[in-house]
């Protein structure tokens, strides 16, 4: 099959620059002088520099054209090292994540560099300055609040300028390509509520994180189940927090009362938080599921320990880390590795949903 326009262009360019006869810095030929060059329309020029531009080979300057940002100058040494950054490491599901990734480098030749951000930007710009100054094959990231805007973006094109393979876990930045190995979270929020419908359930409440992009697709999963049902939105049947928040919710036991008001059916975010939300009804008379039935995500070791144990949308956990891993080392031997996969999420049931029909 012969090989698209747009392809023999990009493929030229590239070795242009991997061979240095285009030089980091250096302005690429214009647009017309490419058209002209190889008989091409502007459009067929213009898609690929976008997808060079995609790989970190070129930058588009408005105004002033475009540029090699590709330095075929600069090889690194492989280290044999992975760099894994989280945002919590002891506890809940992270050790099986951890587990995951180690256990597929490990048997890959690999040793893995671990560090964790307590989801504070200011430790994942210190933690990623660091890997990129000691040196990593690649790294598995798991973005820092990744539903408020990020100040270190700019970190992030540095480590995509130095063709660091990188690859997200659990969630991803909004406006940064690049890839994840995720749940569904907007499938598990989904699904969670959906099982709180089938139920019988019809006015369903809600908590979700404000300043992790997971929070933000759970919920859209919830907005889209009640909406399928023809149910109405009650935006009062919903709580935001934040990761400031957490571990103690007994500040929030007024809101929190008032947001359950006059409902059935309980969808947290994970079982951190369902847990506190069956500790926080008991002492405030309302039993579980008797009165208010309960769901929540990730399936940990908390679901089970539960007082009343939780029905939850099972997180992959340990074949998500291995996944991560393996996807990364694909990654490392041919960047063009698509590298993206959303699990889809199942449930599994326990006691915290009364069946009212």
């Amino acid at each position: 099959m012969e090989m698209p326009k747009y392809m023999t262009l990009v493929t030229w360019i590239k070795n242009k620059i991997e061979s240095g006869e285009l030089t980091y810095g250096e302005k690429l030929y214009s647009e017309n002088e490419l058209s002209t060059m190889f008989g091409i329309s502007r459009q067929t020029v213009r898609q690929a520099i976008n997808i060079l531009v995609q790989d970190k080979y070129l930058e588009s300057r408005q105004g002033s054209g475009t540029y090699v940002v590709f330095n075929a100058s600069v090889k690194r040494e492989p280290t044999m090292t992975i760099g894994v950054v989280t945002t919590y490491v002891g506890a809940y599901i992270f050790p099986q994540i951890i587990r995951g990734i180690e256990d597929v480098l490990t048997k890959s030749g690999y040793s893995m560099q671990l560090a964790f951000t307590h989801n504070k930007v200011q430790n994942e710009s210190r933690v990623l300055r660091s890997m990129l100054e000691k040196g990593v094959d690649g790294m598995i990231i798991e973005p820092t609040q990744s539903g408020l805007p990020n100040p270190n973006f700019e970190i992030y094109e540095e480590i995509q300028r130095q063709r660091i393979p990188v690859l997200f876990i659990n969630s991803s930045y909004p406006g940064i390509k690049i890839p994840h190995v995720s749940m569904n979270d907007h499938a598990a929020g989904l699904l969670a509520t959906q099982y709180l419908i089938h139920a019988g359930h019809k006015r369903i409440a809600g908590i979700f994180k404000s300043d992790d992009h997971q929070g933000h697709l759970r919920y859209a999963g919830y907005l889209d189940a009640l909406l399928k049902a023809g149910y109405e939105i009650h935006d009062e049947n919903v709580l935001w927090y934040s990761t400031q928040d957490i571990p103690d919710f007994s500040k929030f036991v007024g809101i929190i009362l008032r947001r359950i008001e006059g409902c059935t059916g309980l969808l947290c975010y994970n079982d951190e938080v369902a847990m506190q939300i069956v500790d926080m009804m008991k002492k405030n008379g309302i039993a579980v599921p008797e009165d208010l039935s309960l769901v929540s995500i990730d399936n940990s070791d908390l679901a089970d320990l539960c007082e009343v144990p939780l029905t939850s949308v099972a997180h992959p956990m340990n074949v998500l880390g291995e996944t991560a891993a393996q996807n990364l080392l694909h990654l490392i031997q041919d960047h063009t590795f698509k590298a993206t996969v959303d699990f889809e999420p199942a449930i599994v049931e326990r006691k915290s949903v009364r069946v009212l029909v």
